[in-house]
Parts: C-alpha cells; structure tokens; sequence
C-alpha cells in the first residue's frame, strides 16, 4: 500500500517513519510512503503557500494553487484523497479498515485557518477529524492515520494479534500481565496461570466488557456487540458495584 503525504513540513514524518513497525513493514516492500512538499509548487520565489481569508478574521488559509497543483502531480484519479481537519468525520477503527482495503491513500496536511474550500470541493473525497480537538496541523493525524492503517494491510501485524486489539469486536481490549507474577503488592490474576483456555477466554471477555462499561459505555451499547458479550455487559451493569477497570475480576466460571 502507498501513502501520499502532502505537507508544509514533510521533515516532521522522518522519525516516525524510520522506526519500528512501520520502517520494518516499509523495507519489507508491504508499505510506501511519499511525501510531497507543497511549497515545492509554489509559483513565487518566496514559495508562499497561504494568505489572508476573504471576508476577514483572524488567521491564513492555504492558497488553492500550490496544493492544487500538488495533488495534480501526484495524481488523484480513482484514489481516496482524505483531508485531516477537525471539521471533518471522527476517524475510528471501521473508518481504518475501509481505507486499508483500497490499494493506495493520498492524505492533505492543512495548516493554518484551514485549506480553501474550492481546492476541498475539487479534489477531497474524505475529510476526517482524529479527535474534537485542534492540532497546529494535520500532519500528526497523518500519522494517525497511517499507523492505524498500515496496521491492517496484510503482512504487516500477525493477524491473530490484530484479532483481539481494542474495538476488532466493539469492546475495548483486556488486561494484559506479565511477568513477574507479583510486582508490588500486586499479583497476576490466577485464572491467568491456570492453563485453563475457556476460564481464560471467559476471563478477558468479562474483563474486556467491565474496562468498556467504564471507559467507553457507548461503545457497550451497541447491537453489533457478539451476544455472550451483550449478555455480559447486561449483567455487569445491574450490578451498580461490579463495573470497573477488569483488572480486579476473578474466575467467575
């Protein structure tokens, strides 16, 4: 899969790139990932890329002709073209693995007040919000998305480590241990050193559902839930005194 970055600031993306999961995936041939300077096709010496809104206000909006022209040399035909602004849909897991299906992604970092909205209108088949917050710009919900993502293209995680990772079946993920068995005080639930794989899968399950209803109770809602995890979330919730974190919930059978 190829990520087509367009940035101010494409300095910003080297670490993030050269380590870990995604340098190993990108060496591996599994991933690629161009970044395009905008400023590279700005018409004036200057390479200035924005100037003041019409209508007034505070702030510089990026210029259409340097990003038009930009995304017009990369090419955007057939392609998802997803601007990163908070004005935009909340990107979640679904969202990941609708992108992750496609071959190739192109991603626009705005800076400043925004992007001018024509270039928006012309160009942008997705407009997505990491978050209800404000970044400086989008090139850390590039990264975002671009881990998220490069997760989930073939060869790059193990597929039955993706299977049990937070939201891959609408719960948040259980409480991992290791060792030693006691740190502190604190010890390894038993059910965890039993060997007993249907008390341990019947463990995580319950403590997956608990860390939801406390953390994410929309998420425990909701109808896609598998039915022993609604069933779950249904008798947890009676009771007023047993929602919690799931670190502390024993082996109930």
């Amino acid at each position: 899969m190829t990520f087509t970055v367009l940035t101010l600031f494409p300095g910003l993306f080297a670490g993030f790139l050269g380590e870990s999961i995604l340098a190993r995936a990108i060496e591996r041939g599994l991933l690629a990932v161009r970044l395009v300077d905008i400023r590279d096709f700005a018409a004036d010496r200057h390479r200035v890329c924005d100037d003041a809104p019409y209508g007034g206000g505070p702030g510089m909006v990026m210029k259409p002709e340097p990003l038009a022209a930009a995304l017009e040399a990369v090419g955007t035909g057939g392609r998802r073209v997803v601007y990163l602004t908070p004005s935009g849909r909340r990107y979640d897991q679904r969202l990941a693995a609708e992108l992750a299906a496609g071959p190739d992604l192109v991603l626009v970092c705005g800076r400043y007040e925004g992007v001018d909205q024509r270039v928006i209108d012309a160009f942008v088949t997705d407009e997505v919000s990491v978050g209800d917050y404000v970044l400086s710009g989008g090139e850390v919900a590039a990264m975002a998305v671009i881990d998220s993502v490069a997760r989930l293209v073939k060869g790059v995680i193990a597929e039955d480590s993706l299977a049990e990772e937070s939201f891959s079946a609408g719960l948040l993920e259980y409480p991992h241990y290791t060792r030693p068995e006691e740190f502190r005080g604190m010890r390894v639930p038993e059910v965890l050193l039993s060997g007993h794989h249907e008390k341990i899968r019947r463990w995580r399950l319950e403590a997956s559902v608990r860390k939801t209803l406390a953390n994410r109770p929309d998420l425990a809602a909701a109808d896609a839930l598998p039915p022993e995890a609604r069933e779950l979330a249904r008798r947890i919730a009676e009771n007023t005194e047993g929602v919690g974190h799931g670190c502390d919930t024993g082996d109930r059978g």
